[in-house]
């Protein structure tokens, strides 16, 4: 049986990877990635910790959970969609998470 200390050890990473909070100061996102696997990584922490499962959002909520980590929400919104993390159906009135 481990010991709490085996248990709350941190994961080893691989060389390359970047937990996503480097992406942040203060809370705030500093920069949207350009490289896709790195905004990929971003898109997924967004969805996890922004939107539930099984719930409809409006735009403007969408743009609200979204401007609070940073002021681009349209551009943070298309990629969630582009991604698949977020689906809306054709008319664009809702939101829910996807994959």
């Amino acid at each position: 049986m481990p010991t709490e200390q085996q248990t709350l050890a941190p994961l080893p990473r691989t060389p390359g990877t970047h937990p996503v909070e480097a992406l942040f100061s203060h809370g705030r996102l500093v920069a949207i990635p350009r490289k896709e696997a790195r905004r990929e990584q971003l898109l997924v922490h967004l969805a996890d910790t922004l939107f539930e499962r099984e719930r409809s959002y409006t735009e403007r909520e969408v743009n609200e959970a979204l401007l609070t980590v940073h002021e681009d929400c349209s551009a943070l919104r298309r990629y969630l969609v582009v991604a698949g993390l977020l689906v809306r159906p054709r008319d664009g009135s809702s939101y829910r998470r996807g994959r």
